[in-house]
């Protein structure tokens, strides 16, 4: 990668991990909120364990995966809606299949207004019932599309994942700034670790077989969310 494009990568990549762009990400806690509720995640400790869990067992085998293909496909339309289409059929949990939908739709969305061309087609794709808009998949064509390496975006999504669990649990009242810190502080080895494994070509819709994900607390968690008395998240 010669300089001025990894500039491009890197640049693009901040401005997509900061807080200031409208991703809408802020509406969901992906089953926290019900889990702070059982008092299962009561602090810092149990907070950062939570999100390790959430790398290691949910992001690393199936978001990421899905983003890496979507990222390496964002030119071919059809692939993006085969890889939309598998993270679909692979999303068990109502409340979380729907809020990938949403956030995925959101991101499309500021990306038709920003003018992103494959943004603009898959929208179309999704009105028309062709595709849904996962996050990941959207994130992977959005990001291919502005120039964002693969690692950065992979970089990006973890960072969005652990920045997001931990900014819905400063909403909940569950810990404080300072503690926030220190959980992004903690989980950051297991990023490392898992951002530093090797990836290997993955552009074969033969490797959507390899989605997987276990993470039943917090998919039992997200379809009790709706029973709920006092609901801040969407999930």
């Amino acid at each position: 990668m010669s300089t001025a494009t990894d500039l491009i990568s890197q640049l693009s990549a901040l401005q997509h991990a900061d807080s200031f762009f409208p991703s809408g990400g802020v509406s969901f806690s992906q089953g926290l909120e019900t889990l702070y509720a059982d008092r299962e995640v009561k602090d810092a400790d149990s907070l950062a364990e939570f999100v390790e869990g959430q790398l290691l067992h949910r992001w690393q085998p199936f978001d990421a995966l899905a983003l890496v293909l979507a990222h390496r496909s964002a030119a071919d339309l059809d692939a993006l809606a085969e890889i939309d289409a598998a993270f679909e059929a692979m999303s068990l949990a109502t409340e979380l299949r729907e809020g990938s939908r949403r956030a995925g739709g959101a991101l499309l969305s500021v990306h038709e207004k920003l003018g992103t061309t494959q943004a603009i087609a898959y929208r179309q794709r999704i009105s028309e019932k062709k595709a849904f808009g996962h996050l990941p998949v959207a994130q992977g064509l959005v990001w291919g599309c502005s120039g964002v390496s693969v690692t950065h975006a992979r970089a990006i999504s973890a960072h969005l994942l652990c920045t997001g669990l931990v900014s819905a649990a400063l909403r909940l009242g569950l810990i404080g700034h300072l503690d926030a810190q220190r959980v992004l502080l903690r989980v950051r080895p297991v990023m490392i670790d898992l951002l530093d494994e090797a990836w290997p070509e993955r552009t074969s819709v033969d490797d959507l077989f390899d989605f997987s994900a276990y993470t039943p607390a917090t998919e039992i968690a997200a379809m009790r969310h709706e029973i709920q008395d006092a609901r801040l998240f969407a999930n």
